[in-house]
């Protein structure tokens, strides 16, 4: 069919000037509204980051470190009295009967030094256990020398549980649990992209839990690996280190798939905010947790970061002695994470399609 002759031609639209183009472009590949609140997020986990970090470590100082002390009956009780009277309160000094008692709380990490006070002269004994970490044990060596200046005493200092000689100021725990962590959340994340962030069903979500165990387990066993017969720098208790190691590793996989699941991308930020800019700091790795400040102190025992690291230093250094608690706080996130996901994983999606009479698509 032919046009009519007196068709007007079709109207052709002006390409547009530079100006407009550019403009349009970076509003297209900038989406200000989500890009603006995503750079913001950012920014605040960045300086969260800095706070955090500078707030934990700028300033150490020992608060009610545990110490024994053995003395003679009838000075005990008023040496005990002075030093838990230090002013900022640096010391809890409680007195015991004897040498052997002192050594085996030691021993068994429930206390982080042992003053043995001798009554015929002006020179005592401190016992230190460097492998409860370096700094703690400066930290007591450093307030008993100022307490017994005041007296005009000295005291000899011994190293009665030292660090390993490849584990430099024992920070090789903390190192670590650290990239256990890393390990952990990374594989969760990596998973929720490679599939999407909330399993398509619950089936999905228990196949992807089952999923994360041989990855945690060969991360436990690759980590004491590394740590143990490549570099020697914690020897012995393989075993228990790996499974420690895959303990970890799944706390981090499935707390980060719980977030996912619930908040989708920003649940990455939350598992950052979680394990880095709050675990970390106060995992007592530079610094053990007596000589952190107050916050920091207080949420060390319960985050897992604080909690690994503890359960490892007793493993290798204390005997596996008073473990379990950190061993419950790890379980516990495990447990509370993997209910969480399943739950998110059958409820939100029939939620979503409550509201609007259709299927969700997840």
């Amino acid at each position: 069919m032919s046009e009519a002759p007196n068709a007007p031609p079709p109207a052709v639209r002006a390409p547009p000037t530079a100006r407009q183009g550019f403009l349009g472009e970076l509003w297209d590949a900038v989406a200000p509204g989500r890009t603006f609140a995503l750079v913001i997020a950012v920014l605040l986990i960045q300086l969260g980051f800095v706070l955090s970090y500078v707030g934990a470590f700028h300033h150490p100082t020992p608060h009610e470190v545990p110490i024994a002390v053995v003395a003679p009956a009838q000075i005990s009780g008023q040496l005990v009295g002075e030093l838990n009277a230090i002013h900022g309160h640096p010391l809890h000094a409680t007195a015991v009967a004897d040498q052997t008692i002192g050594r085996t709380l030691l021993r068994r990490g429930s206390t982080s030094g042992v003053l043995i006070v001798n009554p015929t002269g002006k020179t005592d004994a401190l016992l230190v256990a460097g492998g409860g970490g370096a700094a703690l044990a400066t930290a007591v060596e450093d307030v008993i020398a100022q307490a017994e200046a005041t007296q005009h005493r000295t005291a000899t200092i011994t190293d009665a549980l030292p660090a390993q000689p490849g584990d430099a100021r024992g920070l090789t725990d903390f190192y670590l649990v650290i990239g256990w962590l890393i390990g952990g959340y990374l594989v969760a994340a990596l998973l929720s992209i490679a599939t999407r962030a909330r399993p398509a069903s619950t089936r999905r979500a228990i196949i992807r839990l089952i999923v994360l165990v041989p990855y945690a387990i060969l991360s436990g066993l690759g980590g004491a690996i590394v740590v143990g017969p490549v570099l020697g720098a914690l020897t012995g208790h393989f075993l228990a280190m790996a499974a420690l190691g895959a303990l970890i590793v799944y706390c981090a996989a499935t707390v980060t798939m719980a977030f996912q699941v619930f908040l989708g991308t920003i649940g990455v930020g939350l598992t950052l905010i979680l394990f880095v800019i709050l675990g970390n700091p106060s995992a007592g790795g530079a610094y053990q947790a007596p000589l952190l400040p107050g916050f920091w102190r207080a949420i060390s025992p319960a985050l897992p970061n604080g909690a690994g690291v503890e359960a490892l230093r007793r493993i290798v250094y204390f005997g596996s002695y008073n473990i379990t608690d950190n061993l419950l706080i790890i379980s516990a996130y495990i447990v509370v994470a993997t209910t969480l996901a399943l739950a998110g994983t059958a409820l939100l999606p029939r939620r979503a399609a409550a509201g609007n009479g259709t299927d969700a698509v997840v």
